[in-house]
This record gives C-alpha cells, sequence and structure tokens, in this order.
C-alpha cells in the first residue's frame, strides 16, 4: 500500500507543485490582459499571470527533472519513470486545466478565490492527465493504472487542502481553500 501511495505521488508532483509556486511567484501581467469575455466578467482575471505561469510550469520541470535523476542515479525502478515529456506535460497541464477552471469560474459569477469545491481540487489532475492524453498516451496507461488512479483521486484533495491551509498561513492565499 505504501509503493501505491508513493507511487501516485511520484507520479503526480511535477503537477502537484506548479499551481503553489504560480500562486508564490505570481503577480504582474495577467495571462488574458486585462480583458473581457463576451459576457462583461474578466477572462481569467488577476490571478493567472505570465509571471505565476512561467514560474509554476519551471518548478514543476525542475521538480521532475530531479526526479529523472534520482531514478537514473539510484536505481528507484519500483516507482514509475518520468520523461522529459510526461513532466512537461503535467506541470503544464496542471496550470491550464487551473486556468479553463477559471475561465468557467467566472462565467458562472465566481470571483476570485471564491470556493468551488471539486473543481478547485481536480482541476490539475484533469488539465494534466488530458495533455498526457494527447500528447502522450502510452506513458499516462503505462504509468496511471486503475490503482494509482484511485489513489490519486483520495490523495488530491488531502494535499490541496493542506496546501491551500499552508498557503493562507504563510499570508500568499487570502482564504484558505
Amino acid at each position: 500500500m505504501f509503493i501505491l501511495v508513493l507511487s501516485a505521488f511520484w507520479i503526480m508532483l511535477p503537477a502537484y507543485l506548479p499551481n503553489p509556486v504560480a500562486a508564490l511567484c505570481g503577480g504582474g501581467l495577467p495571462v488574458d490582459l486585462g480583458r473581457n469575455f463576451s459576457d462583461g466578467r474578466r477572462i481569467l482575471g488577476d490571478g493567472k499571470t505570465f509571471r505565476g505561469l512561467a514560474a509554476g510550469i519551471l518548478a514543476g520541470i525542475l521538480i521532475g527533472g530531479i526526479q529523472i535523476w534520482c531514478q537514473q542515479t539510484y536505481g528507484l525502478d519500483f516507482l514509475p519513470w518520468h520523461t522529459v515529456l510526461s513532466i512537461t506535460l503535467l506541470s503544464t497541464g496542471a496550470l491550464l486545466g487551473d486556468m479553463v477552471k477559471s475561465f468557467f469560474k467566472r462565467r458562472f459569477g465566481k470571483e476570485r478565490g471564491a470556493k468551488w469545491p471539486v473543481a478547485d481540487m481536480y482541476d490539475l489532475v484533469a488539465g494534466a492527465f488530458v495533455l498526457l492524453l494527447i500528447f502522450d498516451p502510452a506513458w499516462l496507461f503505462a504509468a496511471v493504472t486503475l490503482p494509482v488512479l484511485v489513489v490519486i483521486l483520495i490523495l488530491t484533495p488531502v494535499l490541496h487542502r493542506a496546501m491551500n491551509i499552508l498557503g493562507y498561513l504563510m499570508k500568499v492565499k487570502e482564504v484558505p481553500w
């Protein structure tokens, strides 16, 4: 069971890291350039910035690169192997999933920081898996077995909540969710 949980965390780490790093390093020019959608609301909002996007993706790729190095150096054959493509897709997909969620939050009239429980927890998983499904399905289906997927679906909300509380206590987030 421990190896299963560790494998799920190992697979998802390049997707888990970008969101908190984007929040920590964000600011500056918004990805939507301050524009509104046809409904008069912001496309994404001020919380999605180019600096946060770049920092988050780079952090995910960096941690994934460290994972690849550790596997090659220490022979961690009991863990799923990452590739440069898989870590890039996981990192990028996590933040794209977050942006898609923000787009729909704005359409439903939810402001930045408003709770949207299921979407807030699984946006990064959905975004990462969609990119993997499109660009590297062989890796996705080899690494993410059904038991691993179940653990990811259980682990993600727990980690999401813990990181949000930590971000709130560190004054990086305005709300603890």
